[in-house]
């Protein structure tokens, strides 16, 4: 998917939430192969949009708004520490689309009437916390090097990258990046390793278009990061 097609999706999703709370025409629900479709109420959209959302699906999207900003984060770095193209048009489609789907999860939060603020944020998230079957044991270990969630970078490894620029910038950032997206892809399998989580319509399509994206974006910077060669 191109940057525009990805940020192009962020918008169509948001636009299609916006409608089902707002929109006051009856919604026509396309019905089985053979039977009829059936119109709804803006009333009983909303109650379908809203039905089957578990604890866990809340904790992933405030989980997530973060998880989402450190990248944003990241790339705002690219602009004064590399001139490589390739790099920078990465960043710039990693910052376009997570800024447009940290929109999207406090969007839909919100509509629930949950807070948008991480309980691992709040807690300062070092220390043990359990992630489905996964667990991060940082133990005695320095805070310095202890990510908040999975793939997050640390704070030492944000301070290593904030230090460097040119080939070496790169290098990190593509490398950080790649950790970084691996690590939203194992919390969305993490999630859906209990079946229960993820039904909601919203929500389930937002964890696919993720999986799509992260996907394709970490094979684009497993190439980049070739293409710089070996550390000498």
């Amino acid at each position: 998917m191109t940057m525009m097609g990805s940020v192009t999706a962020a918008a169509a999703w948001l636009a299609a939430f916006s409608l089902i709370t707002v929109q006051d025409a009856p919604i026509v629900q396309p019905g089985a192969p053979g039977e009829a479709a059936t119109r709804l109420t803006p009333e009983a959209s909303v109650e379908m949009s809203d039905a089957g959302y578990t604890e866990a699906d809340i904790a992933f999207m405030q989980d997530m708004i973060v998880h989402h900003g450190q990248a944003v984060e990241m790339v705002a770095l690219i602009e004064a520490r590399t001139e490589n193209e390739a790099v920078r048009a990465m960043g710039a489609r990693i910052s376009l689309s997570q800024s447009s789907e940290i929109e999207l999860m406090q969007n839909w939060l919100r509509a629930r009437g949950q807070s948008t603020e991480s309980k691992l944020l709040k807690s300062g998230g070092h220390g043990d916390h359990d992630m489905g079957d996964h667990k991060m044991d940082h133990g005695d270990k320095d805070p310095m090097d202890m990510p908040l969630m999975h793939g997050m970078l640390s704070p030492r490894q944000m301070k290593t990258l904030a230090a460097a620029d040119g080939l070496a910038f790169d290098r990190l950032f593509l490398s950080g990046m790649i950790q970084h997206h691996q690590g939203a892809l194992d919390m969305v399998d993490m999630l859906l390793s209990d079946p229960s989580n993820g039904q909601d319509a919203l929500l389930s399509e937002f964890l696919s278009s993720i999986v799509g994206d992260q996907s394709a974006e970490i094979l684009r910077m497993q190439t980049l990061l070739s293409a710089l060669g070996s550390p000498s």
